[in-house]
Formats: C-alpha cells, sequence, structure tokens
C-alpha cells in the first residue's frame, strides 16, 4: 500500500511538471487573445496611444508597434515585458493610469496587430499566466543584414570611457537606493550632489534612470573595440577570454537594470544595483586594482 501511494504521488509530480512545461512552452501564436478583446483595445489605444504610435501602430514620436521594429524589439520576449511595459510607463503623459485590464486589451490589439491569431479565451492580466506565453514568432522579422559593416575606430581611451559612460551610468543607478525617482517630478531638483542632478530637471526622473541602464547594457561594443587603448597606452584585451566574460556580464546587468527600472520599482532597481557592482568589481580586481598604472590592462600571471 506505502509502495502504491509513492508510485500514485510519482505519477502526479510527473503530471505536474508536464503541464508546467506545456504552460511555458505557450506561443503567442497559439491564440492567446479573443476578436472582442482586441476590438476593445483597438478603442483605448485610438485613445491613449494613437498620437504617439500612429494610427496604425507605424510609429511616430514614439516607436511602431507592428512589423520589422516590433518584431526585432520583442520577438525574444515574454508577452509579460510587454504587458509591464505598458502597464509601468504608458501612456507617456501619465504612466501607471491604465487599469490592468485596459493593459490586456491594448496587449490583445497589439497582438492582432501583428497577424498573431485570436483564440477563444481572453488574455488575462495576471504576471503569471502572461510570463508563460512568448512573443517569439512574430512575422515580418527583420531579416539580419549581410556584408560588411560599418565600423568606427576607438576615439578616447579605456579610462576616458569609463568616466564619461560607466561611472556616470552605474551612479545613477545607485541613487536609487536613496532617492525615489518617483517621488519627484519632472522638472523638480533632485538633491544637490547625487548624478540624477545632472539631467533630472530636463528628463522625466524614471527616464534618466532607463537611460543609465540602456547605456550600461550598450557598452558592449565600446568595450570590445580592437585598437582601443588604456590609459597607460597598453592595448585592452578584447581578445582574452576572461575580458569576455567580464564584459558579457556587465551587459547582462545593463539590461536586467533596464527591465528594473520599466517595473518603476525602487527596491528592485537597488537589488539589480549589487550586480551592477559586482560586475564592475569582478573586472577590476583583475586590469584595475594593480600595484601599478603602468601594470592596468596586463594579462593576469
Amino acid at each position: 500500500m506505502k509502495r502504491f501511494g509513492s508510485l500514485f504521488v510519482i505519477a502526479i509530480g510527473v503530471l505536474v511538471a508536464v503541464s508546467i512545461h506545456a504552460q511555458q512552452a505557450r506561443s503567442a501564436r497559439d491564440g492567446v487573445y479573443t476578436a472582442a478583446q482586441a476590438t476593445r483595445g483597438q478603442a483605448l489605444y485610438g485613445m491613449e496611444c494613437a498620437l504617439c504610435h500612429g494610427e496604425t501602430l507605424e510609429g511616430g514620436i514614439g516607436p511602431p508597434l507592428s512589423g520589422d521594429v516590433f518584431a526585432a524589439t520583442w520577438g525574444p520576449l515574454a508577452v509579460s515585458d510587454l504587458f509591464d511595459k505598458i502597464h509601468n510607463t504608458m501612456p507617456a503623459g501619465a504612466p501607471g493610469t491604465l487599469s490592468r485590464a485596459q493593459v490586456a486589451d491594448l496587449v490583445a490589439y497589439v497582438l492582432k496587430a501583428n497577424q498573431f491569431p485570436a483564440g477563444s479565451a481572453e488574455l488575462p492580466p495576471v504576471d503569471a499566466a502572461l510570463k508563460q506565453v512568448s512573443l517569439g514568432g512574430a512575422r515580418n522579422a527583420a531579416t539580419p543584414a549581410t556584408g560588411s559593416a560599418l565600423t568606427f575606430p576607438a576615439t578616447g581611451n579605456l579610462n576616458q570611457v569609463m568616466r564619461g559612460v560607466l561611472f556616470p551610468s552605474s551612479n545613477v543607478l545607485f541613487d536609487v537606493q536613496t532617492q525615489d525617482p518617483g517621488a519627484r517630478k519632472a522638472g523638480a531638483k533632485p538633491e544637490a550632489g547625487t548624478t540624477t542632478a545632472r539631467y533630472g530637471d530636463v528628463y522625466e526622473p524614471w527616464q534618466v534612470v532607463d537611460a543609465a541602464a540602456i547605456a550600461i547594457a550598450e557598452s558592449g561594443p565600446m568595450l570590445m573595440t580592437p585598437g582601443r587603448r588604456c590609459e597607460n597606452g597598453k592595448p585592452v584585451p578584447v581578445d582574452r577570454p576572461d575580458w569576455q566574460k567580464y564584459v558579457q556580464g556587465l551587459v547582462e546587468t545593463g539590461r536586467a537594470a533596464y527591465k528594473a527600472s520599466q517595473s518603476r520599482n525602487v527596491e528592485a532597481v537597488s537589488a539589480v544595483t549589487n550586480d551592477v557592482s559586482d560586475a564592475c568589481a569582478n573586472c577590476h580586481r583583475v586590469y584595475r586594482d594593480v600595484a601599478s598604472n603602468a601594470m592596468r590592462c596586463t594579462a593576469p600571471q
């Protein structure tokens, strides 16, 4: 009897695991919204979104929400990422004012506009369900470019890139640990002495945090530019596997910081700053924090 009971429990566990896997493998092509829901979303889109993103989602002040640009941007992500982007940051003039049900309707309309088929059940405004649906398979996906790409020689040395891009961007993120960007309005003067004070009276405060995270996420090509030199004249060790690993780690933390920033949640951004600090320290310990400046960028022995 005990053996039967154990086998029964195992069988139930296997069925649950298979069920969860099947849910996680869902695609937006499986019909995750209804036609009626998309119709509601279209009406709401006309009132709240068309001014910036175009009457037919072709783009304008804001980026296109259909076609190649949409596929290239959102194809690798889950429906939950698109939902969170709209819910937390849109409409641009009044972010966070749309209900979760309204956002689900908008996402349904965007899916319809990108030729994802309708189904028999509405897209639910529930995180757990949204995370299980992939946006992969959007039509009109951008075709990778062929032929030689335009390249640019390095202008500044590595220290100048750090001072101009990575140091200020990192400190914008670190400022979130002690200052809530959502606690002050655009144009309000941030606390003196903080990195965000440089731009806080120009852009909406959370947009400054977004930009800082993006700068870190996009820093990979700068740190991997062939021919760039360190301040001491030594070449940046772009061919070394450990350097490449450190750069990849930094880029990934930048992407994580941007995703956290899009949530407009102070705790989420503060948590990611620990990873940003670690990513910087991993490289610094090997290539910067050495006995003398002359040894910087030198391969470890």
